[in-house]
């Protein structure tokens, strides 16, 4: 199964670029069996622009992320934790593989007809 994810264009481009090797979460999709995430780009792009392959999701403290994952976070200490401001626990879902459409798609074509706040599941 998949999840569509809504991410910032400058993030979504550092995904699949390749300097950012994590997508961080204030909070996760709840369901099991989820593989794949397609990456919906927000506003100024506001289309679906590819997808990644999950190798692992971690749940930890913000600061325990960090040190985890900074090495390929995509995005500087400051704003990090400025995501995670108040928050006891985040998520850092580690990406495997991503490929970027070579064709951006909207999402009536394809997937749903507005985009989610967060994520929403997809077939």
């Amino acid at each position: 199964m998949k999840v569509l994810l809504s991410i910032k264009p400058i993030f979504a481009d550092r995904i699949f670029d390749g300097t950012k090797g994590f997508e961080f979460r204030k909070k996760i999709f709840i369901r099991s069996g989820i593989t794949d995430i397609v990456v919906y780009a927000s506003s100024p792009v506001c289309r679906v622009v590819g997808e990644f392959e999950i190798e692992d999701i971690f749940k930890d403290s913000p600061e325990e992320l960090w040190k985890r994952t900074q090495n390929q976070a995509g995005i500087s200490e400051k704003d990090f934790f400025d995501y995670f401001e108040e928050r006891n626990v985040g998520y850092a879902i580690k990406v495997k593989y991503a490929c970027r459409y070579q064709e951006p798609e909207i999402l009536s074509n394809k997937f749903l007809i507005h985009p989610p706040q967060s994520f929403c599941y997809v077939n």
